[in-house]
């Protein structure tokens, strides 16, 4: 299968003021984002509030998001956790995997493993599926990092192991994989603040969260680091590094739902125990945005 490639955004799941999902808020979304020239969707990450949903819901919004994209883009599917047993017996309950480019799926997180430990856990996945895999490095949520070493003896040992998203914030790791990695494995950015530097070195795309929000300037930004244009990535980047400050300042996915209610997609309610918003932070918001606007 190909690379992916360009801008994949990390939807979030939209709720209304009772708790319940907002299905057509995030149809809505899901058509923004396809309007704005993104290239893949990932479903039921971190950024779509995943420990919070029932598992039926969790198919609820796998199907509204199926049904909003149509089959236009590649469907990313976040199936991770900490308990490997529990994560090969839900692959295997899924019918229809063939429907999903690949799985993203998280290092395990609180209990802590060791760097064998996290291999023997992603091999235990990659030999019940012939699905591609998507590593997911994010230490500061999941209390540990895979090192290059196993990223690398991970990519060279199991084809289906396509890519990693990188978010440890550490952009030396980044170089270190995309120096010694197989021509087949793909380095994507999960940092919105790393995305420039990774593709500019090599990498082939970004999981963005506020991409769902200004996916028009994210996608552009990253068709021009793609073409070496790099002037003009990094002005792109400069004009929108406060709307990014603000998505974060609250915590994901807060920041990026107060943003997205800024801006008339969806509401901006999160479940326990996030906080929605604060007024402080909507006012800023629509401040910047009207700033990069001009």
């Amino acid at each position: 299968m190909k690379k992916l490639n360009g801008t994949g955004v990390a939807l979030v799941t939209p709720f209304k003021k009772n708790g319940t999902i907002d299905f057509n808020g995030l149809e809505k979304l899901v058509q923004y984002v396809l309007d704005n020239h993104v290239d893949y969707l990932v479903a039921l990450g971190t950024t779509a509030e995943t420990t919070t949903l029932k598992q039926e819901e969790k198919w609820d919004v796998i199907k509204c998001i199926q049904s909003a994209n149509y089959k236009k883009l590649p469907l990313i599917l976040g199936l991770g956790g900490n308990n490997t047993k529990d994560i090969v017996n839900k692959i295997d309950s899924i019918k229809n995997l063939s429907d999903f480019y690949a799985i993203l799926s998280v290092s395990p997180y609180y209990n802590n493993p060791s760097q064998e430990g996290i291999y023997q856990h992603f091999k235990s996945i990659v030999n019940c599926t012939e699905t591609n895999i998507i590593l997911y490095n994010v230490p500061k949520r999941t209390g540990s990092n895979i090192i290059p070493d196993t990223v690398l003896r991970l990519a060279f040992d199991f084809d289906n192991i396509i890519g990693i998203k990188e978010a440890s914030g550490n952009i030396l790791q980044s170089y270190r994989i995309l120096e010694c990695k197989p021509k087949k494995f793909s380095v994507i950015s999960g940092d919105d603040y790393m995305t420039l530097p990774i593709i500019l070195s090599g990498g082939e795309s970004v999981i963005s969260v506020i991409a769902q929000g200004i996916p028009d300037k994210i996608s552009h930004m990253i068709s021009l680091a793609k073409r070496n244009d790099v002037k003009k990535a990094f002005s792109i980047f400069y004009n929108i590094m406060k709307i990014i400050d603000l998505i974060y300042e609250e915590g994901n996915p807060t920041g990026i739902k107060t943003f997205l209610s800024v801006i008339g997609i969806c509401h901006p309610y999160v479940r326990l125990p996030l906080l929605v918003g604060t007024p402080s932070l909507r006012k800023r918001m629509l401040h910047s945005l009207n700033e990069i606007n001009q």
